[in-house]
């Protein structure tokens, strides 16, 4: 492939994990929350399946960032990192795969059954994000492994790109063509889901068999509970490190806002009714123009550097937030999408590659990494609460101000107070990215001109 002309057999291997793990990305991540609003519909149990979709992603995303730092630490042992990841994705895939046995059960027939099948997806999904999050601190701990600093920024970049004409179209372009042949939507799914756990296993072999652990130590008796004894040294680093502190913290906040306009698109896009078939098609939209888009990140990044280009990409996510609040119709959907390929790929790879390049110690990668998957995660728990919580306490007060309940209004008033209360959720994602671009644009400017005198 001419694209990949010029990378090592290592590097383009590693890139085929993006390609692997994307079909995830948007087929669990898009796809589920969908189907999950319309089993919770029959449960009459919840003012909003957006609360209870972000309830359940911030507490996957506990677990993992919980975790993270002592997985790092097992992946820093010569030739754990490889072990572990390949347990998680295994993990991940399997959860998937029983995820595809959720259509085929009857959720219509009492809010008994919804209960359980809602329940079953929710369980599901969380062992899945978990696999999908886990495997992820040791992918991006091998990029230290696979490339010299000078490369990380393009090499980081491409495997997203790889993973936006891969896992992230392919998947999904089966996917509308089986509904608009006439398939079925819960046979669609049901095969959709299976498909992305094979695709995910399958694509995950290159690094498997090609990507070697060349940082690290070996093992030797005591290693892991020095190690984890160590992770407090590990702490006081970072926090000595004033460059490294304030960009994590930084991180932490903007990258709140593309995590969660992620996970959170369809589901708020189905709460305001919004036609699936057309959400579904602009997601394949976001797919096709991730890869030009970050190609053209690669060049920019090359000419203006990763910070100027990351700076951008908190710049578009701020008036995404913005401009999602006034969604209200499918072209306006559209646009959004538009809006997040531009920066979607781009602002997550040089994120990455930046951090990569500020590490102290490459033997610690792994357990550097495993930090920085804290902040990243941590900031995955937050958004999605926080729209959960403010898009709840908003029909809340909309129910309490016409004189209803839950148990008292009708499901079509229900459903109109969702649609109502939705967008107050996301535009709160604003007030926390905007102090992620507080950080990153006043202050580490500020301490990292104080560390190079």
């Amino acid at each position: 492939m001419k694209l990949l002309k010029g990378y090592t057999r290592q590097e383009i291997s590693w890139m085929m994990y993006d390609w692997a793990n994307s079909a995830h990305s948007v087929i669990v991540v898009t796809l589920l929350p969908i189907f999950f609003d319309s089993v919770a519909s029959f449960t009459a149990d919840s003012v909003s399946s957006l609360s209870t979709w972000g309830y359940a992603t911030s507490l996957a995303m506990a677990i993992v960032a919980v975790s993270a730092p002592l997985l790092g630490v097992f992946g820093d042992i010569r030739g754990m990192r490889k072990r572990l990841f390949a347990a998680f994705v295994v993990l991940g895939a399997a959860a998937v795969a029983l995820l595809s046995f959720t259509p085929l059960m009857d959720f219509t027939s009492s809010t008994e059954a919804a209960g359980r099948v809602a329940g079953m997806i929710l369980a599901l999904y969380i062992v899945s994000v978990i696999g999908f999050d886990a495997s992820a601190i040791y992918y991006d701990a091998f990029l230290t492994d696979i490339t010299t600093p000078e490369r990380m920024d393009r090499v980081s970049t491409m495997g997203y790109g790889l993973g936006y004409i891969g896992g992230s179209t392919i998947p999904l372009v089966i996917f509308l063509v089986m509904n608009l042949v006439g398939v079925p939507m819960l046979t669609c799914l049901a095969v959709i889901f299976a498909l992305t756990a094979a695709w995910w296993l399958l694509f995950s072999l290159p690094l498997l068999k090609n990507c070697h652990q060349t940082s690290g130590k070996p093992y030797e008796r005591g290693d892991v509970g020095r190690s984890v004894r160590g992770i407090g040294r590990t702490v006081r680093e970072i926090i000595d490190n004033r460059p490294m502190l304030v960009y994590i913290l930084s991180y932490f906040f903007y990258i709140d806002g593309v995590h969660t306009v992620i996970s959170m698109a369809t589901s708020y896009g189905a709460n305001l009714g919004l036609d699936t078939t057309g959400m579904m098609l602009a997601l394949l939209l976001v797919q096709v123009l991730g890869l030009p888009f970050c190609l053209l990140y690669i060049r920019l990044s090359d000419r203006f550097g990763a910070r100027t280009m990351v700076g951008v990409g908190i710049c578009v996510y701020m008036f995404i937030c913005v401009f999602a609040f006034f969604l209200r119709e499918l072209w306006q959907f559209w646009l959004l999408a538009v809006l997040c390929a531009t920066s979607q790929g781009g602002i997550q790879a040089l994120s990455r590659s930046m951090f990569g390049r500020l590490l102290p110690d490459r033997d610690r990668s792994g357990e550097f990494f495993g930090f920085f998957d804290i902040f990243g995660k941590f900031s995955s728990i937050m958004g999605p609460a926080l729209v959960g919580v403010v898009s709840a306490a908003a029909a809340n007060g909309m129910l309490a101000a016409r004189g209803l309940t839950e148990a008292t209004a009708t499901a079509e008033e229900i459903d109109a107070i969702n649609a109502a209360a939705s967008p107050y959720g996301i535009v709160s994602i604003l007030l926390i990215i905007a102090v992620g671009a507080v950080l990153y644009f006043a202050v580490l400017p500020r301490v990292s001109r104080g560390q190079a005198r």
